[in-house]
Formats: structure tokens, C-alpha cells, sequence
């Protein structure tokens, strides 16, 4: 399904280099249902505009769908660092930054 453009939303070249990182933090289980881009997109949206996760707009994947990659990505791992914290960084997204370290109690 396509979906409208928000604001929030990061364009395909940009997310290209930061693709492996979030890639990489994946079990290996099943097929991915969702495109990761529309994933992440989805998770700039939620920490960019401070929306509920029952709140996500359609056409982004589901809202449980989502939370779960946040989740994952948002666990520190080797340090005080998380995966999506390191990622915000590289795509610099300061203002999902902030935010993300507001959820998490992190200045």
C-alpha cells in the first residue's frame, strides 16, 4: 500500500547507509513482512511527532509491528549506546535524538 510522505520521513538515499546497522540487529527467524524503511520511517514519525503507537497513521506497518523494532533497536547494547541512538546519530536526525533520549531517561 502507498502511503502519504510525512515529515518525519527520512528519503531513500538517506537511508541507505544506516540499512546494514538496522539490518544487523535482526534475529533470523522468518521473512520480514514489512519493509524495514517504512519500519523506520514509522518509528521517525512516532519520535518526531510524540504520537501514541495506537495512533500510527495508515500505511505504516502496524502499530505492535512497530514497537517491537523500537524495542529492539532502542535496548543499550555494549555501553550506554543503543542501536537506534547510533543510528539517529549517523542520519542526523538531532530532533528524533533528543526525544529518543527523553524516553529513555538519557540526557
Amino acid at each position: 500500500m502507498e502511503r502519504p510522505a510525512y515529515p518525519s520521513d527520512i528519503s531513500l538515499e538517506e537511508f541507505e547507509p544506516v540499512r546494514g546497522m538496522l539490518e544487523a540487529a535482526r534475529r533470523k527467524t522468518r521473512p520480514r513482512k514489512h519493509d524495514l524503511y517504512d519500519v523506520f520511517c514509522a518509528v521517525l514519525y512516532f519520535l518526531h511527532t510524540g504520537a501514541t503507537w495506537r495512533s500510527m497513521p495508515p500505511g505504516f506497518p502496524p502499530w505492535r509491528t512497530v514497537h517491537e523494532y523500537f524495542t529492539q533497536w532502542a535496548m543499550a547494547r555494549g555501553g550506554d549506546r543503543s542501536l537506534l541512538e547510533s543510528v539517529l546519530e549517523k542520519s542526523g536526525r538531532e530532533v528524533e535524538l533528543i526525544q529518543l533520549r527523553k524516553l529513555l531517561g538519557r540526557r
